[in-house]
């Protein structure tokens, strides 16, 4: 080994020794003079407080803080000149390393370069009134800083926290902050001009962070670790945080702060930048009033937010919060649904309003140049806010523009089905949020469908090349141009409901839709549907039985809503019948269709009708008044498939029906009349007719009237009243008058069996009396000669026979 390597290692050595030593003395010496330095340390922790310091005990720590030589502070309590009135301890810990100056500490004198507490609690109370217990502290005056002996005020250089309970309350401002500090290293520079610099790494729970006690606590039980700088400005009066990444419940955050403490009310800046958080992890980290507001929403990946905190650690209550956050290509979910492909810019601020104060009632989050889309449908707000965090209220301006084949996955189809055309959507809205869903909603703007195909299931109704533009306003909603096509049918539609949006959520059973429907021809036949009752949507599962799909809410609508319909339309068809220049009012309700106004144009004549339709499943019954003025019978039973008769039919009519009836049936959801199913009562004049070809007639009068024409018996005007009965015809006493002979008719027809129809037919020829004009002459000679008494019955064939009448006075 080098000569000069020795003589380093002797010296080293001695030194090492001569330290060894140094500290083995001053050992022995503390433990001789332990109450004197013991005073000396009370007497330097006290200086400038105004209150105490106690000290339970202390040794010196062998090596500890080398190369400072360290004392072990035992059971320390720092208190405040009042507390007999508050009773809270400023500081109570159980072991304090307080490492001195070994220069200084030989001289005689304590300058403390490190404090160590471990296994403590620090409390800083202010109470109702302001007063705080760190007025144990007095500030600092330059002026004293050469007195006491030379020595300057204490300047602790280090502080290191182990496992230390840190509250600050704040009973005037109903603040509580509560730290369980696990570890805490501080490094302190101080300046010549006063303040200082430090280098600062946390590691602690915080157990609460309440700005206000009354709404809760922010980041309650997260843990914070990280390395962070700050300085001290003495003259300003301003504490500065430098921007250093902290890691919060294991989230990385950038955070910067300012406190400024000149004043008697601590004011405070905090700036947050969390470049890749999650949603709700952002949120819980806020206070409980905020978070359950803003969990209403989640995203799936991480956003870019940035927070800032502004208020005051005295009695300024809330603090002002603002949050930014930039979502891109991300997955929405808001109460009733998910948004994919989700872009845009948000902010959350409690002081919407500058001046009315940090509250929910004057908070507000807005979303700007919103963007994504919704079960497939593309669409975009310019700005969607939701105000007032007390009672939400959401505002915005949505549009999109999709193929109408998407709302299948929207609506369902359950209710409506649709399959071609183009949507086109721009509505303004204003609405209540009430449970986290959208409540009476205001909105203003245009739906607009074109080359729409649409199926509404319940009725199995099929419209096709569908033009339909929804116009709202405010609670009003306007239909406008709807041209829609049906099989054959064409249909031009105009409609409103008033109050729509407010009884679309409140009671839908109160919504009335007046239509104005014009059409060049409407097939009845394609609307079958109608007179079936609604087949209820099938239940779905709910994750949330409390919570409705909107295909159940509009499935309610259309079930319980009412429709008023005025009908013009040029030709109607169904079966057989054909009618032109129709009008009419429909009601279609939950019952039934009630039928106003009635008014058609059919063989040379006009059909007038009210009624109801009772709707009962497969079944329906039906109620109509209907007044039938010179309609062409032939054409008229024709087109009512001769009103299930089988021995007279329209091929054996001839003339022009006035009719009034009043008739009530049953009807199926197939547009079929049930068998059997009339009551009501009908009354008849037949002016101009015939009865052609009445195999009946023939059958009989080919022996009795051989040389009369059998084949095209004729009626100047023929009056009648039925009392229809299910299957029985009541036909009330008639007289016939026609060119064959004369007849009285009187008894049951029966469609199926039990005709019993009394006939009196006088045998003089009515030609005989073509040439007399006066009624009275014509009254007497009318039932003159030989009068046969006949009487219709079910024949073994199931065709009415004519035979004589035996018993003619039962009969009658």
């Amino acid at each position: 080994m080098p000569r000069w390597s020795k003589i380093v290692l002797k010296i080293f050595g001695a030194l090492i020794v001569l330290i060894l030593l140094l500290y083995i003395g001053l050992a022995v010496y503390v433990n001789a003079n332990n109450k004197s330095i013991l005073t000396k340390i009370n007497k330097e922790l006290n200086k400038n407080l105004d209150g105490s310091v106690i000290i339970g005990s202390m040794d010196p720590a062998f090596l500890k803080g080398f190369p400072a030589f360290s004392l072990s502070l035992k059971n320390v309590i720092a208190k405040d000149s009042l507390w007999n009135n508050h009773k809270h301890n400023l500081l109570e810990a159980s072991d304090i390393d307080v490492y001195v100056n070994m220069l200084w500490f030989l001289r005689g004198n304590i300058e403390i370069g490190k404090i160590g507490i471990n296994n403590a609690s620090i409390y800083l109370y202010t109470d109702t009134n302001g007063y705080s217990n760190t007025s144990l502290f007095k500030k600092k005056e330059q002026k004293k800083k050469a007195t006491e002996g030379g020595s300057a005020p204490a300047r602790i250089n280090r502080i290191i926290l182990n496992n230390v309970d840190f509250v600050v309350d704040n009973q005037k401002g109903h603040k509580l902050f509560h730290f369980v500090v696990d570890e805490l290293r501080g490094k302190f520079d101080y300046g010549l001009l006063g303040g200082w610099e430090a280098d600062i790494r946390l590691k602690t729970l915080a157990k609460s962070m309440a700005f206000n006690t009354r709404r809760g606590s922010f980041i309650k039980d997260k843990l914070l670790e990280g390395p962070f700088k700050a300085n001290y400005d003495e003259e300003k009066g301003i504490i500065d945080v430098a921007p250093n990444e902290l890691k919060i419940g294991g989230d990385p955050f950038i955070i910067g702060a300012r406190f400024d403490i000149s004043k008697e009310s601590t004011e405070f800046t905090i700036n947050i930048d969390a470049p890749k958080i999650l949603w709700r992890s952002a949120s819980a980290l806020l206070a409980p009033n905020i978070s359950e507001k803003l969990n209403m929403f989640n995203l799936s990946q991480p956003i870019h937010a940035k927070c800032k905190l502004q208020g005051d650690m005295g009695p300024g209550g809330d603090p002002e919060i603002k949050v930014d956050a930039i979502i891109k290509d991300n997955q929405l979910t808001i109460p009733g649904g998910v948004i994919d492909n989700c872009n845009f810019n948000g902010v959350f601020t409690n002081n919407y309003i500058n001046g009315k104060g940090f509250t929910d009632e004057n908070s507000a989050i807005k979303l700007y140049q919103f963007k994504g889309s919704y079960k497939d449908i593309q669409f975009s707000i310019d700005t969607a806010s939701i105000n007032n965090l007390d009672k939400p209220i959401a505002t915005g301006i949505f549009k999109s523009e999709f193929e109408v084949a998407k709302l299948n996955k929207v609506v369902g189809e359950d209710v409506l089905k649709f399959g071609k055309g183009t949507a086109m959507v721009n509505l303004a809205y204003t609405a209540d949020i009430v449970d986290f869903k959208l409540n009476k909603p205001l909105v203003s703007g245009d739906i607009d469908l074109k080359n729409a195909d649409v199926s509404y299931i319940p009725r199995k109704l099929n419209f096709t090349n569908t033009a339909i533009l929804l116009n709202f306003t405010n609670n009003d909603l306007f239909i406008k141009n709807i041209h829609f096509q049906s099989g054959k049918s064409v249909v031009m539609m105009d409609g409103e409901v008033h109050n729509f949006l407010n009884l679309y959520y409140t009671a839908p059973e109160k919504i009335l839709l007046n239509w104005k429907i014009r059409s060049p021809q409407i097939h009845l036949a394609e609307f079958i549907g109608f007179l079936g009752s609604r087949k209820p949507a099938p239940k779905r599962k709910k994750h949330n039985s409390s919570k409705s799909t909107f295909s159940e809410d509009l499935n309610q609508v259309f079930e319980r809503s009412n429709v008023k319909m005025n009908l013009k339309v040029d030709k109607v068809y169904y079966n057989k019948f054909l009618a032109t220049n129709a009008t009419a009012d429909l009601l279609l309700s939950e019952s039934g269709i009630t039928i106003r106004n009635v008014s058609v144009k059919h063989s040379g004549g006009s059909l007038k009708m009210n009624g109801k339709v009772i709707q009962r499943g497969t079944l329906n019954r039906f109620n109509i008044n209907a007044v039938l003025n010179n309609v062409d019978i032939k054409n008229f039973f024709y087109a009512f498939d001769n009103f299930g008769m089988k021995s007279l039919t329209s091929k054996n009519l001839k003339g022009f029906l006035f009719s009034n009836t009043n008739i009530s049936g049953g009807i199926t959801d197939q547009g079929a009349l049930v068998k059997n199913s009339l009551n009501g009562n009908l009354t008849f004049n037949l002016k101009r007719g015939a009865l052609l070809n009445f195999e009946p007639i023939i059958s009989v009068g080919k022996f009795a009237f051989p040389f009369r024409d059998l084949n095209n018996i004729t009626f100047d005007n023929l009056n009648g009243r039925f009392d229809i009965r299910g299957q029985k015809i009541n036909i009330n006493p008639m007289q016939i008058n026609s060119s064959l002979l004369n007849m009285d008719v009187a008894g049951v027809y029966s469609l199926t069996t039990g005709t019993n129809i009394a006939v009196d037919v006088p045998l003089r020829n009515p030609k005989k009396d073509a040439d007399v004009t006066d009624k009275e002459e014509l009254k007497a000679r009318r039932m003159k000669g030989i009068v046969l008494h006949l009487l219709a019955t079910d024949g073994e064939d199931g065709k009415i026979k004519i035979k004589l009448n035996k018993n003619r006075n039962q009969t009658k």
